[in-house]
């Protein structure tokens, strides 16, 4: 076998692969006589066929599987010896003249193609000496956890039909349908609809309205939906209810004590305090973990500057630009809406690709040189949590994890990058810092770039 590399341009690499058509005879004859014995022809004992006769008959089907073994090992094989990465999968040309390839087939021609790929860049890890992460902390207040149990209490509570007009905590049942311009618009109707009022839960000013209704009393309700209302069709649109008014009933009296969390089959009021801790715990922790890897990434994204793959950077662009339209879709909205133009918003997503790209070159690396690995109880934890997502599928979204390994590979990425996260957070300066509640939850403009 004959290997000439005919480019080397920045991480661009061609290499050129020649078989000799000896070669191809040589391991045509090997795999011949292999499988004479297993070969069952009519008016031959099994391993008595002539090789002639073999070759005539077989000899072109197993040359074909010979090629491409040859197809499919050589690249490896090659690349390795180069003591190269390659980028993605590399991709083979061959020729496409079909004679040609039909003396290649009958062992009359060499076998000639071409690896074409992209190596993955070399680079010098630096230092994280000078990483400083500064973590924002919330204090959990005694108020914040009552407010919440309160909140639960009240989703908790029992209502009883009552006959005078309905109040502010009073819960409505009604059926209503929705029109803009007097046509009903989808999404706008709704049976035995059960709102409470001032609870927030419809339109602004919808709720207001209803004050002062009467069970069997029927209401036009006109409202104007936000500017920023999530479906674009509907956002800053007149529409009038119809509304029917089936029920009023009044809230029991809202008591937080254990009666009420045995309700919820708690033991105690304090045992539904602390779990409502627990989960604003999880929740502030979630929001500090996301800035602080922010920071993180942050900083060493401006560490390095390294030529990239770029079927990688294509890859991972035509990834994130295929979810940007498809949430701009699905919202009904443009890039004007946004404020910003399609070509703008090209550019900036490709940057956000190729950081993307850089930084996952750089974790890995940083990840290889510390041993980081991902367990197969770790992975067998994500498949579960992914069939937990899928409630009443869970048996055909766990066969399709069984049946298609690559599916579970791609658990791997993210749970390594959070090993590797937390081995670099274990090494670097990270000081606390207190914060409020809103300065945590506040999000910046481009979060999606820490992802």
């Amino acid at each position: 076998m004959q290997v000439k590399e005919t480019k080397a341009e920045g991480l661009q690499r061609e290499i050129e692969v020649v078989v000799p058509a000896s070669d191809l005879e040589a391991r045509l004859q090997t795999r011949l006589f292999e499988v004479k014995d297993q070969v069952k022809l009519k008016g031959f004992r099994p391993g008595k066929i002539p090789m002639a006769h073999m070759r005539k008959t077989y000899g072109r089907s197993i040359m074909a599987e010979i090629v491409n073994q040859i197809v499919n090992e050589t690249p490896r094989s090659v690349i390795a010896e180069r003591n190269e990465r390659s980028a993605m999968q590399p991709e083979i040309q061959m020729t496409e003249d079909e004679a040609e390839a039909e003396k290649v087939l009958r062992g009359e021609s060499d076998f000639r193609f071409t690896v074409s790929y992209e190596t993955l860049p070399t680079f010098e890890l630096k230092g994280t000496d000078a990483i400083k992460i500064e973590r924002p902390v919330v204090e959990i207040a005694d108020e914040e956890v009552e407010d919440q149990v309160k909140r639960i209490a009240e989703n908790a509570r029992t209502f009883e039909p009552k006959d005078g007009a309905a109040e502010t905590g009073d819960r409505v049942t009604m059926d209503f349908v929705g029109k803009i311009d007097g046509e009903a618009f989808q999404g706008g109707s709704s049976e035995d609809s059960n709102l409470v009022i001032g609870s927030g839960q419809f339109i602004p000013g919808f709720e207001d309205q209803l004050v002062g209704v009467k069970a069997g009393e029927e209401k036009k309700v006109e409202v104007s939906f936000p500017e920023d209302y999530g479906a674009a069709h509907l956002a800053g649109k007149q529409a009038v209810f119809d509304v029917t008014v089936k029920a009023v009933a009044k809230p029991d009296a809202l008591e937080l004590n254990d009666e009420m969390a045995k309700k919820m089959g708690l033991e105690s009021i304090d045992r539904l305090r602390e779990i409502v801790r627990g989960q604003i715990e999880s929740q502030f922790g979630q929001a500090t973990r996301q800035k602080v890897k922010r920071q993180l990434l942050d900083q060493l994204d401006g560490d390095y500057d390294f030529a990239l793959p770029q079927k990688l950077v294509e890859a991972e662009y035509n990834n994130i630009w295929t979810q940007v339209t498809r949430e701009l879709q699905q919202s009904g909205k443009s890039f004007e809406d946004e404020d910003t133009t399609e070509e703008k918003a090209q550019a900036e997503y490709r940057k956000l690709a190729e950081r993307r790209v850089r930084l996952g070159l750089v974790l890995s690396e940083i990840g290889e040189k510390a041993g980081v690995i991902v367990t197969d109880d770790e992975l067998q934890k994500a498949v579960i949590e992914q069939v937990r997502q899928y409630p009443g599928q869970e048996q055909q979204v766990y066969d399709y994890f069984r049946n298609t390994p690559e599916a579970v590979q791609s658990l791997r990425a993210p749970i390594y990058e959070e090993k590797v996260v937390d081995h670099l957070l274990a090494t670097v300066d990270v000081t606390d810092k207190t914060v409020t509640k809103e300065e945590l939850m506040k999000e910046d403009e481009d979060e999606i770039a820490a992802a």
